[in-house]
């Protein structure tokens, strides 16, 4: 540790520390444009000015100045305010003065800063310069008069989304922040130089002049757009989501989101559903109310078995509907309920073979990496930019078995198929050594390898070769199943998987023109294998007219994330709340609440009618969801099935990352991204 004085008082520091991080253990704001907590230090903006002795008789730029035992630093003198007054006198030379219709205002670190620190007035007379605008994509929408050169946004893509698609041209008063070729930036995550930009060069194109910061409510929750579960804060006006944000958390996404997650929301309110429909005798939906709806479910239900009965739930499905859905089927004998609508195999032993048991922040901790089947990059930016941190810090080698997409790091490719898993155990091959020796060597397998046949012989395979490797020990458990759905490991948990008498989702999608089923129960269910069910009759639950309602012989109008109060499990395990921001349109309701209104039609009253009693029953049965954000370590367990493994390519599930699922199909923002990105693969 290392002793020195802020201002008079002395404090203890980390060696290795920076000034700027002394100042700020003590207690002590400096004010900064360029420097960022999980950036690289470019020490470019001087606004983290301080007075330090021993040292030349002048201010130092805190961030970039290696604190050392016995220095003392003064943060307050006059000299510093001078420093600071001049710094941001320069900064201002060429910055317009368009506050009032600045996108920015309100939000801004220029504008707070020049109130704090600034002089009210300026010794400079010339004209200002202006920059052309760059065009940056459907996302970011720019005015580059106003950059200050901080380079935050440049070292982001740079070093944390891993593309080189930003830099700067031209020296002095001529330099520039630019694409190069005024294109879009080529990464899942490129509008987080949006929160990073300290002024109004870099702003939201799809926000921009829709309100002020002031004008919105804020609420705090959880996105669904992937599994990992994110952080975000939801910005509304009035019944209208405006914009998503990140919240920081430490153990899942930092202070990153991806495009999607902030971007996907315009498609909250396009092909809404909002009333209940019902199928004509003409073959058309005509809409209708509730009881009508519900009569005429009821009718078909009474006229056949149970085991002609089907219910499947969908990727966004949260665990109080989750819930519910399995009661009051079981309460109807229903053996055929499945949550595995991508027709994986996980879920039948154990907790540990379908949660990502290292948890996020574990990827910190590990020593070596193998991906089996998956392409993290789609089907989790942010988990994937935290694989490139670790990979950046080095003596981390990671392996690849599955798509050789660039993942932003280099891999040792192994090949593309399942029967490559044979590689691994060859005493010869580099990645055998690699994983033999590192002492938390951590397994990702996708849903790419899970979705086969053969998946549980695979997994059982996995397995085997995770306890070799010390993937799994006492003190660690690297194996981690990384899941594309934000609903299905909360399904998983309250059993929402088929009896042994019962068929899985596979085989119902399989087997549709065959199937003895006549009634099946579609909750949020959008793939398009849906549209194979032409025989039975079809009850769609769901916030959207997706591809799920275009067959649907009922539809019932559902609330979509940022309109209930619900639960959802995040890959790792993580149980955590969503709070509504907004009501549902029309007469649509909580999945769980139609689930409960219906039970009454056909006699299997569901023992609940809160949401508070509903949660009772739920931490009855699975206490794990009580602790709201602590991840229960699962038992390890003989998970997986031994068995011949089938020889097929291992494909990420998610091939359009701006379309996965209702409501990025419904988004016209995403449209545009998806545009940029087909022009730009026609063009190579």
């Amino acid at each position: 540790m290392i002793k020195l004085t802020v201002d008079d008082k002395e404090i203890e520091v980390e060696e290795g520390c920076t000034v700027l991080q002394a100042c700020e253990i003590a207690g002590v704001e400096i004010p900064r444009f360029c420097y960022h907590d999980r950036l690289s230090i470019a020490g470019n903006c001087r606004m983290c000015l301080v007075e330090v002795k021993p040292g030349p008789p002048k201010p130092q730029a805190s961030c970039a100045l290696p604190a050392t035992n016995g220095q003392i630093i003064s943060t307050n003198s006059k000299m510093v305010h001078d420093a600071r007054k001049g710094v941001m006198e320069f900064l201002l030379i060429n910055h317009p003065l368009d506050c009032p219709i600045c996108d920015q205002g309100g939000e801004c670190d220029l504008q707070d800063q020049a109130m704090s620190f600034g002089s009210d007035k300026t010794r400079f007379l010339e004209n200002k310069r202006a920059v052309e605008e760059k065009s940056m994509g459907p996302l970011i929408k720019t005015n580059m008069t106003r950059c200050i050169h901080c380079t935050r946004c440049v070292r982001f893509s740079t070093e944390v989304a891993g593309v080189n698609d930003l830099g700067a041209l031209g020296r002095g008063e001529s330099m520039e922040i630019t694409t190069y070729l005024e294109k879009s930036i080529d990464s899942e995550l490129s509008a987080c130089v949006i929160d990073l930009c300290p002024v109004g060069a870099l702003t939201s194109k799809p926000y921009a002049f829709n309100a002020r910061p002031w004008e919105l409510s804020h609420t705090e929750t959880v996105d669904v757009m992937d599994a990992i579960g994110s952080n975000i804060r939801v910005d509304t006006k009035g019944n209208q989501v405006l914009r998503v944000l990140p919240r920081l958390n430490e153990d899942i996404n930092e202070e990153w989101i991806s495009d999607k997650t902030r971007y996907a929301i315009d498609g909250l309110k396009n092909q809404r559903l909002d009333k209940p429909y019902v199928r004509n005798e003409n073959g058309s939906l005509e809409e209708a109310d509730w009881d009508t709806a519900f009569n005429k479910i009821k009718d078909n239900i009474d006229k056949i078995k149970p085991n002609e009965i089907a219910c499947l739930l969908g990727d966004l499905v949260d665990v109080e509907a989750a819930y519910a859905a399995k009661v009051l089927f079981q309460k109807l004998n229903v053996d055929n309920i499945d949550c595995r609508i991508d027709g994986a195999e996980i879920g039948e032993h154990g907790r540990a073979g379908y949660i990502f048991n290292s948890q996020i922040n574990g990827i910190d901790e590990a020593d070596a990496l193998l991906i089996f089947g998956s392409n993290p990059r789609l089907e989790a930016p942010v988990l994937n930019a935290r694989i490139r941190k670790r990979y950046l810090q080095g003596n981390f080698p990671i392996s690849l078995i599955g798509e050789n997409n660039n993942l932003t790091y280099s891999v040792n490719y192994l090949g593309s198929k399942s029967i490559d898993i044979e590689k691994l155990r060859d005493k010869k091959n580099k990645v055998y050594k690699t994983l033999m020796d590192a002492e938390r060597p951590m397994i990702i397998v996708g849903m790419g390898a899970l979705t086969d046949d053969s998946s549980q012989a695979l997994l059982y395979e996995l397995r085997e070769l995770a306890e070799v490797f010390g993937v799994i020990k006492k003190d660690w458990n690297g194996f981690n199943v990384l899941h594309t759905s934000a609903g299905r490991t909360g399904a998983l948990d309250v059993g929402c998987l088929p009896s042994k008498k019962g068929l899985s989702a596979k085989q119902i999608f399989s087997e549709s023109e065959n199937s003895s089923l006549s009634f099946i129960w579609l909750i949020g269910v959008d793939n398009k294998e849906v549209l194979n069910l032409k025989k039975p009759f079809v009850v769609y639950q769901g916030h959207h007219g997706d591809v799920g309602a275009h067959v649907a012989d009922v539809i019932l109008p559902g609330a979509a994330y940022t309109e209930k109060n619900c639960t959802y499990v995040n890959t790792e395990g993580r149980p955590q709340f969503l709070k509504q921001a907004v009501f549902p349109p029309g007469e649509a309701k909580e999945d769980w609440k139609i689930l409960r209104a219906f039970s009454d039609y056909v006699n299997c009253k569901l023992p609940f009618d809160s949401l508070d009693s509903l949660r009772e029953k739920i931490y009855s049965d699975f206490p794990h969801f009580e602790d709201i954000n602590i991840i229960k370590k699962s038992k390890l367990s003989k998970f997986g099935r031994k068995g011949k493994i089938n020889d097929f390519e291992m494909k990420s599930p998610i091939t359009n990352f701006y379309k996965t699922c209702s409501i990025s199909r419904a988004s016209e923002t995403m449209s545009l991204c998806n545009e940029k990105l087909n022009s730009k693969i026609a063009a190579e």
